[in-house]
């Protein structure tokens, strides 16, 4: 369900709040009022498979999961998003319906914007082609690395693989990494293809290895250096 809406002079100005939109080389007060602001709650849908809609949704509160669902009807998560990321865009550009499920993981608020007003904006505007032409390049150059992973490693490779594009540099901690809050085993299976308990198998010889350590609030990656040269050799011997 819905929160609230809030549209027309409530959303005045905030256009230039966005992160994409900051410094566009053009006016962007044209535009507010044919945009609107959204409020969402935890696990609602915000956008389905097949929605024929075709708006751009700018976070600018919140988390969302997005998933997309084989022919078979498995789902593979394939990232979150948080504030200052968006999401939407392919519809807005070649008007085909929605290729994947975006749901709320926490309560949070979207700009959304209509496609006309994002392609009027995109070609009115270099700086945000140049963002978006950019923002596009890198997701295609992620989505081939997730490929070539799915294709050419075993599972407990593209786990390492997975813990490793999750994690972040652990402060004070030396070479250590951290994924915070630590992933469930049932999400990090629907991440790389697999079930829960392979999963957790896989993490109980991590952790028997002191690969990987959990304390409160983290997942603590020890020998991220060795994670990074498993992967790598096992990509070579498959390549």
């Amino acid at each position: 369900m819905v929160a609230s809406d809030s549209v027309g002079a409530e959303g005045m100005g905030r256009l230039a709040s966005i992160p994409f939109f900051k410094e566009p080389g053009i006016e962007l007060a044209p535009f507010e009022t044919r945009c609107h602001w959204r409020r969402f709650d935890e696990n609602e849908v915000l956008v389905d498979y097949d929605d024929v809609s075709t708006d751009v949704y700018f976070l600018a509160a919140g988390e969302v999961r997005i998933l997309n669902r084989s022919q078979s009807g498995k789902e593979v998560i394939l990232g979150e998003m948080r504030a200052g990321a968006f999401f939407g865009e392919l519809a807005a550009l070649d008007g085909i319906g929605r290729s994947a499920n975006v749901t709320a993981l926490t309560r949070g608020e979207v700009c959304v914007v209509p496609a006309a007003v994002f392609r009027q904006m995109v070609f009115a505007s270099e700086p945000i082609a140049d963002r978006l032409f950019r923002l596009l390049t890198k997701r295609v150059r992620e989505l081939n690395t997730r490929l070539m992973e799915h294709a050419l490693l075993d599972l407990r490779h593209r786990l390492y693989a997975e813990l490793l594009r999750l994690s972040v540099p652990r402060a004070g901690a030396g070479d250590e990494r951290v994924v915070t809050p630590p992933p469930y085993h049932h999400v990090l299976a629907a991440r790389i293809g697999c079930r829960r308990e392979q999963v957790t198998r896989e993490f109980t010889v991590m952790a028997s290895e002191g690969l990987v350590d959990r304390t409160r609030g983290a997942l603590v990656i020890r020998r991220p250096d060795l994670l990074e040269a498993r992967v790598a050799e096992a990509l070579r011997e498959d390549g």
